[in-house]
């Protein structure tokens, strides 16, 4: 299995750079300097050779050994890069497709399926299709998803009053 770990959005200057959209919590391993990333481009693949990579406005932007200049650099426009998951023994996190799918609990009573994860700033949000066809964000902290059970395949979530009926 591979996780989509960015996504160039557009390119940047005359030398051949790129503006790419980082999904993956460590751009610095996955971005590093003479890493070879696997990129699809609709049915086009491509790897590519990192020869610089440096943050702008909170996003990377990258050039490839591969690519020299502009025009080809916008030819990568909509690449979106993938590699396998990085395993850490101290990581206790989620990674988004073990999420989406898992049924939320509430006070014992199956309320809904998680259907997808956004990422804020500050928090990440369950999307939650509820029983009847509604939708809720749920804040993705301790407090109100005290436990995730991959093995079961659901979490227990505690909102607080009113969360669940706007």
């Amino acid at each position: 299995m591979e996780l989509m770990i960015g996504r160039v959005t557009k390119s940047h200057g005359i030398k051949g750079e790129v503006s790419v959209d980082i999904t993956t919590e460590d751009p610095q391993a996955r971005f590093a300097v003479g890493q070879v990333l696997h990129g699809r481009q609709g049915a086009k693949s491509h790897e590519l050779t990192v020869a610089s990579v440096r943050p702008h406005k909170g996003r990377l932007l990258v050039s490839f050994e591969e690519i020299p200049d502009r025009t080809q650099a916008d030819g990568l426009r909509g690449t979106q890069f993938f590699a396998p998951p990085l395993e850490s023994e101290d990581d206790d996190g989620f990674y988004d497709h073990e999420l989406e799918g898992l049924r939320v609990m509430h006070e014992g009573q199956d309320i809904g399926k998680v259907t997808g994860v956004t990422h804020g700033l500050t928090q990440s949000l369950l999307e939650v299709e509820l029983e009847g066809g509604k939708a809720a964000l749920i804040p993705f902290v301790e407090e109100i998803v005290p436990e995730v059970d991959l093995t079961e395949g659901i979490c227990v979530i505690t909102p607080p009053e009113g969360l669940l009926e706007l």
